[in-house]
């Protein structure tokens, strides 16, 4: 058992890198509704990008330092994994007829587990910048060769969509953390998916209608948006395994206002303010209104990019931490700004503050009086545990008309994070919790702190052994910095993949 935690753990670790109204509130139409015939392949049979022996695999994982640390633990793929670059109808944010690619992953060889009739993983990609992401390159994409060495290589059939606005998607803007539409986009990719089944080089390889649905970060809410679409639509999902996603997306946006600031939220402000501003035009009047004069000039069509983010911040195009002024808005607001607890996430916060920031003083403050007028059911105070009922703002009714806590699955569900994430808060995970236990779900959610204490007969007692040995490992190596640059982006993907893959093969 340990070892081959410690196996996939290196495998994922050394690879996963990319990874995060009113009830009169403008919403977008739904793709299921619009007039675009979705989910068509626009190419068939799709183009074979290449085909991946054993020997291959295990020749790219050899080009890093924990690639080879997994060949010393002989990890041995077991099927031949060709990877397919797929595109195909779907829609924008707002309902418009647009194009998505992504990448269909099929295994062969002679093991049974290549063959035949195989379940299919739809998977949703972490956030990336990179207006070029395309997972199909798996001699580049991390994420990519994650799928096919994790789950190809395995026997799953592997479907991936880019998202819109990325890759050959001629859509200008990427629909982030709208809910619906990343949802229609999966299914999207899915339909076309499908149709492109079997393909020439593995003809045995079908679906045999068991599909399961994950995704890390970013793609953990998008993945949990989907299994919600999927059961609402009466679509067959037969478990789902989201990853450390916002899905409490409107607490989440409350607690970056009031001084808990996430890392990276650089990039998740940009992203997610041009996707609303894109989809529903509330977010501000001019961008000068919201973003501070530095960076308001051409930020709503920033992100993603063909240029590096780094080379952004190196630009002057972007601040590379800090959200908010290290002035606080007001008297009154001084004890978060930054917030200082918990304590282990507190230099966390204060990189979010700076002089050099991204957001005026006068939006924060609007937004923070709304939090008070209007508060969250989730945060800071437990009350309803959902949404504000009527929150002012234009940003806050985004984020409640994206937010997860409407739901219950009915059908088994791994939700896994670790309660000590800076990135994406393990709030949300939480909060979906305390929906679930007021509003019951039929397959009650297997809930995951992957850096919690095991317990006795804990059946992930092992896996969070192993988690806290290799957070320790990284405290000896780069102290507690290292720990909080290193949490969400490779810490705690190998874990709970780990246990993602263990749930689907159980089911």
């Amino acid at each position: 058992m340990r070892c081959r935690i410690g196996i996939v753990a290196a495998l994922v670790g050394s690879l996963l890198m990319a990874a995060c109204g009113s009830d009169s509130s403008p919403k977008p139409s739904s793709g299921m509704g619009a007039s675009v015939s979705r989910g068509q392949l626009l190419s068939s049979p799709p183009s074979l990008v290449g085909s991946y022996s054993s020997a291959d695999m295990l020749g790219m994982l050899s080009g890093n330092t924990l690639g080879q640390e997994l060949l010393t633990l002989v990890y041995t793929p077991t099927c031949t994994v060709n990877v397919y670059h797929i595109e195909y109808t779907t829609v924008g944010g707002k309902g418009e007829a647009t194009d998505g690619s992504g990448a269909l992953m099929v295994p062969s060889g002679t093991d049974p587990s290549c063959q035949g009739p195989r379940p299919i993983v739809l998977y949703a990609h972490g956030t990336s910048p990179d207006r070029n992401y395309n997972i199909a390159a798996i001699s580049s994409n991390d994420e990519g060769l994650i799928l096919a060495a994790v789950f190809a290589a395995k026997g799953y059939v592997v479907v991936a969509p880019n998202y819109a606005g990325y890759d050959t998607s001629p859509l200008t803007y990427h629909p982030y953390l709208i809910a619906d539409q990343q949802a229609d986009d999966m299914i999207d990719a899915l339909s076309a998916a499908r149709s492109a089944l079997p393909v020439s080089a593995s003809m045995s390889v079908t679906d045999n209608h068991k599909l399961f649905i994950t995704g890390y970060s970013q793609g953990g809410f998008v993945a949990m948006a989907t299994h919600r679409a999927m059961q609402a639509a009466g679509a067959t999902v037969t478990a789902s395994g989201p990853m450390s996603g916002p899905y409490a997306v409107a607490a989440f946006g409350d607690a970056v206002f009031l001084g808990d600031v996430n890392l990276s939220a650089v990039e998740n402000v940009v992203l997610v303010v041009d996707s609303y501003q894109a989809v529903y035009g509330n977010v501000y009047g001019m961008a000068t209104d919201m973003f501070a004069p530095p960076y308001a000039p051409g930020i709503e069509s920033l992100l993603p990019s063909t240029t590096p983010i780094s080379s952004l911040y190196a630009d002057g195009k972007l601040p590379q931490n800090a959200i908010f002024s290290s002035t606080p808005p007001a008297p009154q607001y001084a004890s978060i700004t930054p917030s200082t607890t918990p304590a282990n996430l507190a230099p966390a916060f204060a990189m979010g503050f700076g002089t050099d920031y991204l957001v005026t003083n006068p939006y924060r403050l609007a937004y923070i009086q709304d939090t008070q007028t209007n508060p969250d059911g989730g945060f800071p105070t437990t009350t309803t545990g959902v949404p504000a009922a009527a929150p002012g703002t234009g940003l806050r009714q985004d984020f409640k008309s994206n937010d997860l806590r409407n739901w219950s699955p009915t059908s088994p569900m791994l939700l896994c994070a670790g309660s000590g994430d800076p990135s994406v808060f393990y709030l949300n995970t939480q909060l979906m919790q305390g929906y679930w236990a007021t509003h019951p779900p039929s397959a009650v959610p297997v809930i995951l702190d992957i850096d919690s204490p095991p317990g006795s007969g804990d059946p992930y007692a092992a896996l969070k052994e192993a988690f806290a040995g290799a957070k320790a490992a990284v405290a000896v190596a780069n102290g507690a910095d290292g720990v909080l640059q290193a949490y969400h982006a490779s810490l705690v993907p190998p874990f709970c993949l780990t246990a993602v893959k263990s749930f689907f093969d159980g089911h």
